[in-house]
């Protein structure tokens, strides 16, 4: 009897292996989780918000203290100042006496406020500024008041209606002189620009304008002939002057004494050497 033995040959081309079945029941192993990742994590939102007040405050401790250190050798006395603007009526050396006390102190505890205070102080000064310029230096900016007319006895108005009163008004006689009550100083000054910009062109200049205590308005010109102009609508009467002017009054205008305008529709005229009977009577506008 003869035996045959048969060989198991391996799987060719495509063939996979078949996987060994598991057996049932089995358990898988799995990775276990570090220890570090299994404790709880501490709450430091706390902490920081502690953390941060006190950073600050050492920061800010830090900064101080480095500042007092260097000041001493920053803060430098005040080695020059410089005055810049057109002066006419003041003088470098009147500016530099004024501020004198201020410049003993050095560049970081000089009053800047003080000075500029002091400086406005002055009669002819309008506005100061003042500033420092490292390291040993005060920068002075000056614009001198402008004036325009004399106000009263006593003191100059600047183009603003400033009043302002330096020591000596007789320089200033040939100023125009303005008057009226001591709050109206703006007041007549913009009447004055007004109503010098509306006689200008009719050869007439103001020597002066007066707000009376009713509220009426008086001109003086320069040309010797009075103007009243009553309380209210000046600008309309004075165009209505200027119409009635060139038409009847220019021939005769050395002969003019005063045009009073206070009327409705027309003007009076007073005459230096009287013309004809009614010549004070109001003269009709058509």
């Amino acid at each position: 009897m003869v035996a045959t033995v048969r060989h198991h040959s391996q799987p060719i081309g495509g063939a996979t292996r078949r996987q060994p079945i598991a057996a049932r029941g089995a358990s898988r192993m799995v990775a276990k989780e570090p220890l570090a990742a299994r404790l709880p994590h501490p709450d430091l939102s706390g902490l920081k918000r502690l953390l941060w007040p006190l950073a600050l405050v050492l920061l800010g401790f830090a900064t101080y203290e480095g500042a007092q250190r260097l000041i001493p050798y920053a803060d430098r006395p005040i080695a020059r100042v410089s005055v810049q603007g057109e002066l006419s009526y003041i003088s470098q050396q009147a500016v530099q006496e004024r501020i004198a006390p201020f410049i003993s102190s050095s560049f970081f505890t000089v009053d800047m406020t003080g000075m500029r205070a002091e400086l406005e102080r002055m009669p002819w000064i309008a506005r100061a500024e003042v500033r420092r310029v490292w390291p040993d230096q005060v920068s002075i900016r000056l614009e001198e008041q402008l004036p325009v007319a004399r106000w009263g006895n006593e003191a100059l108005l600047n183009n603003q209606g400033q009043a302002f009163a330096p020591r000596e008004l007789t320089h200033y006689e040939n100023l125009p002189l303005l008057s009226g009550p001591q709050r109206a100083q703006q007041q007549v000054m913009q009447q004055y620009q007004v109503l010098s910009q509306m006689l200008r062109p009719l050869g007439f200049s103001i020597a002066a304008l007066e707000l009376r205590e009713h509220g009426s308005w008086f001109i003086s010109t320069g040309q010797g002939v009075d103007i009243l102009l009553g309380r209210d609508h000046l600008v309309e009467k004075m165009r209505r002057f200027s119409a009635i002017y060139d038409k009847v009054l220019k021939e005769q205008i050395a002969n003019i004494a005063r045009i009073d305008l206070r009327y409705a529709n027309g003007l009076a005229v007073a005459w230096r050497t009287p013309v004809a009977p009614t010549a004070a009577e109001p003269a009709a506008v058509q």
